[in-house]
């Protein structure tokens, strides 16, 4: 019985190969092969490929992929993705037909990759379902709607003065060194619960300082809603090219599922020099500064992908934070220029205040927002403008009095009380300021309660009116993350929580005479 049943296995297993063996109709699938004519830093020069097309991806021996870069009738200049030193000259060079595309999805939250999206983290493969092409058209006009949300910094200076939105380009420039990166991570930190996902993309840095960048992220637990896309210095320059793309349509897919999204490029100038270098490499003609023609155009399509989608389309939104470095304040170069053309705005940092220790150091003179002020909140609007005109006028009269001019008392009262501005505006790195703590201080310097506050005491007396900040009124609070203006009841409630918390700060009549005379006596002894 055994013996006939295991007989009717193996004949029903004979049969099934039979009829898989007769229903196979073997398939010719041609491929095209080509090969490398020459090697050079970053690039290869490949023949045959009749049919490749451009911007295509080519396998290389070895796991090595490159871009078609430029598709000429004799030969293919291709962008190397990855080390190339085991290359030669007659290797074979395959097609993929199809361009180059990045993982993108939920996997890739609190990850460090690649621009191809290889994790750097050691954290195992990279699980996503999706994938989409690095480069993509920027959503029509008709699918955009207005910036309308703000994106709040946590940096007084710019929640105030220099107001970024949802959906915004704002550009971050100034000369090296002088806290370009560290105002966008104290951005990136402020978005914890503000139901913001952000992507930081690192282009040729230095692997020390995208190290740093990463240990503040965690420390402060803000890889949790960050996904880090990083290129070092010594990485081949088509990676550094193609990173802040890739970020970008990371960064698309959340904002094309109705999430903020917001996207940091660290920094912009290696991706023109790596570019250029790219270029001229595979002789494409130089322009000014040696840079190709197009130099504007490929950070023109990458920023006009950054955008507030319409409610029918989700409603999501990108905001775009790109980075430029520029060499002695000169920030009529060309690519700070072409950047400041393409942007909706830029925060120049300056290196004389950042020498003086007033850091953040925003220049506001030259900073200048032309889209957020309309996603302000109408709590920061009814301060900020008397503010900025306060502090511009105490900016022109402090380079006046440097010449030893005597002033008089408006002037003086002016200039005391653009000094406390300053000295209020100033805060530490990542210490993001909430929401009602910054209106307290602000309200609290337009009404000029800083005023009669030593300078030396300013950073005490400025911690004292934060902490005193809780006690706002929950009613009060809620009004400031609506469209509604402060009434005169609320601004009286906060001014008086101010005024309570500096009065400790504030000296005696009897201490200021008492100060005044002994400075009296020192004057006449010389």
């Amino acid at each position: 019985m055994e013996a006939e049943s295991l007989q009717t296995v193996f004949d029903s297993a004979f049969s099934g190969i039979n009829q898989a063996r007769e229903a196979f109709t073997p398939q010719l699938r041609p491929r095209e092969i080509g090969t490398i004519t020459s090697i050079a830093t970053g690039i290869a020069k490949v023949s045959g490929l009749p049919g490749v097309g451009f911007d295509e991806v080519l396998k290389f021996p070895g796991d090595i992929y490159g871009i078609a870069f430029n598709v000429d009738a004799d030969e293919i200049g291709v962008v190397l993705l990855g080390d190339y030193w085991h290359l030669h000259a007659g290797d074979e060079v395959e097609r993929r037909g199809h361009v180059v595309d990045v993982p993108v999805g939920d996997g890739l939250i609190g990850r460090i990759i690649n621009p191809m999206g290889r994790p750097l983290d050691g954290k195992g493969p990279v699980v996503s379902r999706t994938r989409l092409p690095v480069e993509r058209p920027a959503p029509p006009i008709m699918d955009r709607a207005p910036v309308a949300v703000p994106l709040q910094t946590g940096i007084k200076v710019i929640d105030a003065l220099i107001p970024v939105g949802r959906g915004q380009r704002e550009l971050i420039l100034g000369d090296r060194q002088t806290g370009k990166t560290a105002i966008a991570l104290d951005t990136i930190l402020n978005q914890r619960d503000q139901n913001v996902l952000c992507v930081y993309c690192a282009i040729g840095q230095r692997a020390s300082g995208v190290a740093k960048v990463i240990a503040a992220l965690r420390e402060n637990g803000a890889l949790e809603y960050t996904v880090v896309v990083v290129t070092e210095g010594n990485d081949p320059p088509g990676l550094a090219y193609m990173a802040p793309y890739a970020a970008t349509s990371i960064a698309e897919h959340f904002m094309e599922q109705g999430r903020d999204v917001l996207v940091v490029y660290d920094d912009l100038t290696h991706h023109a020099r790596a570019y250029r270098e790219l270029s001229l490499l595979l002789r494409r003609p130089p322009g000014r500064e040696a840079f190709p023609g197009d130099i504007f155009y490929i950070h023109s399509r990458l920023l006009e992908r950054a955008t507030h989608l319409r409610a029918k389309l989700g409603g999501g939104s990108l905001t775009a934070l790109p980075i430029i470095e520029t060499e002695a304040q000169d920030i009529s170069a060309y690519i700070p220029t072409n950047l400041i053309s393409i942007t909706d705005g830029q925060i120049y940092l300056s290196p004389s205040l950042f020498e003086l220790g007033v850091l953040p150091a925003v220049d506001v003179g030259k900073s200048v927002s032309r889209v957020g002020g309309k996603a302000q909140r109408a709590a920061y609007r009814a301060v900020a403008g008397d503010l900025k005109l306060a502090y511009a006028q105490f900016e022109e009269l402090e380079t006046f009095s440097r010449f030893g001019a005597r002033l008089d008392e408006d002037t003086r009262k002016i200039i005391e009380h653009g000094r406390r501005i300053r000295a209020c505006l100033k805060q530490p790195e990542f210490a993001p300021v909430s929401v009602p703590a910054q209106i307290a201080v602000l309200l609290a310097l337009t009404a000029r309660l800083f005023d009669g506050v030593p300078l030396e005491q300013m950073a005490d007396a400025e911690k004292a009116v934060r902490e005193a900040a809780a006690d706002i009124p929950d009613g009060v609070t809620a009004r400031f993350d609506s469209a509604d203006k402060l009434s005169d009841e609320d601004r009286k409630n906060i001014i008086a929580i101010a005024r309570e918390a500096l009065e400790r700060f504030i000296p005696e009549p009897d201490e200021i005479g008492l100060e005044a005379g002994s400075k009296a006596a020192l004057t006449e002894k010389e």
